[in-house]
């Protein structure tokens, strides 16, 4: 059973269709399929997960190209995953 908790907590589904859309904009602009961005994405809040607390429903991702001093533009990714708890208890 669903608690109140969580019903009030899950992301409506036009949230959810902005975030996609947005993995999708990202992805076309530096040629990276939306699942690979989506592993991506996965793979990061695992590991961060192991030392703290995360919002992983916040957590946003992007890559883009950046200019680097008179050299090409290189792909660059940043993260903002917003920190719920430092202190993570590790098992």
């Amino acid at each position: 059973m669903m608690g109140v908790r969580s019903f009030f907590n899950r992301k409506k589904s036009r949230e959810i269709a902005k975030d996609r859309l947005k993995i999708l904009l990202i992805s076309d602009r530096v040629n990276c399929s939306p699942e690979m961005m989506e592993m991506i994405k996965t793979d990061i809040a695992k590991v961060i997960s192991k030392y703290m607390k995360i919002d992983t429903q916040s957590m946003e991702i992007q890559i883009s190209k950046t200019d680097r001093k008179g050299r090409d533009k290189t792909p660059t990714l940043y993260a903002n995953i917003p920190i719920l708890d430092l202190h993570k208890n590790v098992n």
